[in-house]
């Protein structure tokens, strides 16, 4: 019998990807860092570990993550954690008639290519306290896989800074990792009112508040992120 390509073993450098909101542009921001991070020669790999959406979406998270990654779609989400409408993943599974599955299901159900590619992203469902499982959310989740770095993706609009501080409240009371990185999606430098935003936040939070992909591959690449200084591309 052959080995498994296949392994629960633990990536090199691991992200979470968290949002302060549903449609925030989670899986935007994570498929173009790992589509960029793979053209400069690192091995990379992605994880949804359930998906809710809408059945007449034409694509789903995982299968944006999956054209960056080179990965098949059901090993970015495995098939029986799809959830065909568009409700937090335990409540869709509730509303299409399926068991309930718990924190520790989904990242017992994660598993990583051999070898251990040097940076792997896992991204959550929804806001940061949206219901992942019958116990729990994408803090629980955080919890459960302990990563290197956390991603914190925001609307670079008006609520931003709401949302962003409850948001950094709630990893910060339900997790023991790294501090988070806040990532302003869809920022427009020629908007004052994103501008006055980031300005706020940088001067008032104790995180770095990026504006854009290629300033969060600055932080990722080495020798500029303490949890990836021993990382080079292969």
């Amino acid at each position: 019998m052959s080995a498994s390509p296949y392994s629960p073993s633990r990536p090199r450098r691991l992200i979470v990807v968290v949002g302060t909101a549903t449609e925030i542009g989670k899986t935007w921001v994570a498929s173009r860092l790992l589509r960029e991070l793979r053209a400069e020669g690192f091995s990379v790999a992605a994880r949804k570990p359930a998906q809710s959406f809408s059945p007449d979406d034409s694509a789903t998270d995982a299968h944006h993550l999956s054209n960056a990654t080179g990965e098949e779609v059901t090993d970015v989400c495995p098939r029986h954690r799809w959830f065909p409408i568009p409700m937090a993943p335990p409540m869709a599974a509730d509303a299409l008639g399926r068991a309930p599955f718990t924190i520790a299901e989904l990242a017992a159900e994660i598993s990583w290519p051999l070898p251990a590619p040097d940076i792997a992203m896992v991204e959550c469902a929804g806001g940061v306290r949206s219901p992942h499982a019958v116990d729990g959310d994408a803090i629980s989740l955080i919890e459960e896989l302990q990563p290197d770095l956390v991603l914190l993706v925001a609307d670079a609009g008006l609520g931003t800074i709401n949302s962003v501080r409850l948001s950094l409240e709630a990893i910060d009371r339900g997790s023991h990792v790294a501090t988070p990185i806040v990532v302003l999606n869809r920022f427009d430098p020629a908007e004052d009112l994103h501008r006055r935003n980031r300005d706020w936040l940088e001067a008032h939070l104790d995180v770095d508040v990026l504006s854009s992909v290629p300033a969060v591959l600055n932080r990722l690449r080495p020798g500029e992120n303490p949890h990836f200084s021993d990382l080079s591309a292969r």
